[in-house]
C-alpha cells in the first residue's frame, strides 16, 4: 500500500504548488463535491459493495470530510488510485485529498511536498503464507518467492529484512492488491507481504481464509493517514480536524446514538459542546458551519464506531484495536484538544 515516487521530485512539487494555490476549501464548496483518492479496492478499507457504493474505513473519512464541508456525506467522488498514480493525482489537483493506506514518511512529507494531517491507522508490514507451507516465522522463508507491489516502501522493507537475516528471496512484482491476491492464490508466489491490516483484509475475502496464516513478524512502522498538498493550510486544517473530531468523539463518549441529544445542548461537558458547535466559534475559525464536526460524526459515527463496523473484531477482517485504541486504553490514538 505504500508506494514510492514515480515522478521526479521537482515535477511533483511543481504540480503541488500550482494546485494548492487555488484554495481547496473554496474549490470543493464551488464544485459541491469532494474528490477523494482511495485504493483500487481493499475490502474493509475502500471497495465498492454489491451495489457499487464505496464502503470502508478510509471511505468513511472521505465521507466525514464531505459532511463537514458540504453538509452531505454522499457528496464524494471516489477516485481509485494505484501506487503509481496516487501521488500524481494529488499533486495535480485531480483529487482534493488522499485516503489510501499511505504511510507517512520523511520523503513524502518533505520532498514530495505533501502534508500528512494525522494518522488514522497505526500499522506494520507483515507476511501471509499458505498454512500448507509449514512455516511459522518469516525467518524460515529463505529462497521463497514473494508477491510484492513494486516501487514501494514495502519492497524496501522486505529487502532490508531479508538482508539483515542473511536469507534470500525471489520477488514477484505486482501492481494492485487484486493482482497480488490472484497471483498468491494461483501459487505464483509463496508469500504475500504488505501492511498487516491489508493482509487481514485480503485473507478475509478468500474462500478458505483458515488455509492461510499471518506470520508473527512485523518488520516496520507504517503510520497510515490522509494527506493533502503542501501550501494549502486552510484545507489541511479542515481534513486534520475532521479526523481529530472522530477521534475525540470516541474519547468524549459522543456516538451516533447520542449525538442529536448532545447537539441540542444537553451535554454538560464544555469540550463536547465546543466539538459539536453549541459553544465557541471553532467552526468559524475553519470557515465552516458551527456544527461541522457534528455533521462529520453523524456521517459514520465516531472513530471507534467506524473501526468496529469496517475492520473490527466482529467483521470478517477481525482486527483488534491494538495500537489504534485510545490513549486512555493503552493505544496511540490521541487528538489535540478542541479548545
Amino acid at each position: 500500500m505504500k508506494k514510492s515516487v514515480i515522478l521526479g521530485v521537482a515535477t511533483v512539487a511543481g504540480l503541488a504548488a500550482g494546485a494548492a494555490a487555488a484554495g481547496t476549501v473554496d474549490d470543493v464548496k464551488a464544485r459541491g463535491k469532494l474528490n477523494c483518492g482511495v485504493t483500487t479496492g481493499l475490502v474493509g478499507f475502500a471497495a465498492p459493495d454489491a451495489n457499487g457504493e464505496w464502503q470502508g474505513f478510509d471511505v468513511s473519512l472521505c465521507r466525514a470530510v464531505a459532511a463537514a464541508v458540504l453538509g452531505d456525506a454522499n457528496a464524494v467522488e471516489f477516485v481509485p488510485t494505484t501506487g503509481k498514480t496516487r501521488f500524481t493525482a494529488l499533486a495535480s489537483g485531480e483529487i482534493d485529498m488522499l485516503a489510501r493506506n499511505t504511510t507517512w514518511t520523511f520523503s513524502r512529507d518533505v520532498d514530495l511536498k505533501f502534508e500528512f494531517v494525522g494518522v488514522n491507522y497505526y500499522d506494520g508490514q507483515g507476511f501471509m503464507v499458505p498454512k500448507a507451507l509449514g512455516v511459522s516465522s518469516a525467518k524460515e522463508l529463505d529462497g521463497a518467492t514473494v508477491c510484492i507491489q513494486t516501487g514501494t516502501t514495502t519492497e524496501l522493507n522486505l529487502a532490508d529484512f531479508f538482508r539483515s537475516n542473511n536469507i534470500s528471496y525471489e520477488p514477484v512484482p505486482i501492481e494492485t492488491n487484486a493482482e497480488a491476491q490472484q497471483q498468491y492464490l494461483a501459487g505464483a508466489c509463496d508469500v504475500y507481504t504488505t501492511d498487516a491490516s491489508g493482509l487481514a483484509a485480503t485473507r478475509a475475502t478468500f474462500e478458505n481464509p483458515g488455509d492461510h496464516v499471518l506470520l508473527p513478524e512485523i518488520i516496520s512502522k507504517e503510520p497510515l493517514g490522509p494527506l493533502v498538498r503542501h501550501g494549502d493550510h486552510e484545507w489541511g486544517d479542515v481534513v486534520r480536524w475532521t479526523l481529530n473530531a472522530l477521534i475525540s468523539a470516541e474519547e468524549l463518549g459522543v456516538t451516533s446514538a447520542n449525538i442529536d441529544e448532545l447537539s441540542g445542548g444537553a451535554g454538560d461537558n464544555p469540550e463536547v459542546n465546543r466539538l459539536l458547535g453549541t459553544e465557541g466559534t471553532l467552526g468559524e475559525m475553519l470557515g465552516l458551519d458551527a456544527d461541522w464536526a457534528a455533521k462529520a460524526i453523524k456521517a459514520g459515527g465516531n472513530y471507534g464506531e467506524v473501526f468496529a463496523k469496517n475492520i473490527g473484531e466482529e467483521t470478517p477482517i477481525g482486527l483488534a484495536r491494538g495500537l489504534n485504541a485510545q490513549w486512555t486504553e493503552g493505544g496511540l490514538l490521541y487528538s489535540p484538544p478542541f479548545r
